[in-house]
């Protein structure tokens, strides 16, 4: 067999996309096994903020506990941790490299990281394909709930905010 410069370009080339391929995979952090009686999902979300300046963000995500509490962590397209959220009756707090946000609430840290309340609490019920509480303000579209597919939108109070999320159901 004879090897032309081009093939051997190319013989190269798809040996380095494998060993790059092979290298991210190893970089992805597996998610965490479900503990008994815990409620969790993945997938990915994004959230439209129409602030000035309008605002977007896109994440994966792994989505576990319950409205009171539990944890949301948010990765990248690669598998790597952005950001991990947790919140429990005491408070919530965003991890995010070395740095450690608290605030007094799930609430209360979402709406200043995002410019509005983000009802974290809420995604629980929708996910599971329930109405759930009355969220002021946010009206969820569960059809395509059984596909592993929720839109929510925010209309009041202005910022107006889409949440898109698709999950495995």
């Amino acid at each position: 067999m004879t090897w032309t410069r081009a093939g051997a370009r190319g013989a190269w080339r798809t040996g380095m996309a494998l060993a790059l391929a092979a290298l991210l995979a190893a970089c992805a952090t597996p998610p965490k096994p479900v503990q008994p009686g815990e409620s969790a999902w993945n997938g990915r979300l994004a959230l439209s903020v129409d602030s000035q300046p309008p605002q977007s963000f896109s994440a994966g995500f792994d989505l576990r506990g319950s409205p009171a509490a539990g944890e949301l962590q948010l990765v990248s397209p690669l598998g790597n941790t952005l950001a991990l959220v947790v919140w429990d009756h005491q408070g919530a707090e965003l991890r995010q490299g070395g740095q450690v946000t608290r605030r007094g609430s799930l609430d209360e840290l979402t709406a200043e990281l995002s410019g509005t309340p983000v009802p974290v609490a809420a995604l629980f019920g929708w996910l599971n394909g329930q109405p759930g509480e009355d969220v002021p303000g946010w009206q969820a579209d569960l059809s395509r709930q059984p596909e592993g597919r929720v839109t929510a939108r925010r209309t009041e109070p202005l910022p107006t905010a889409e949440l898109r999320v698709i999950f495995q159901p």
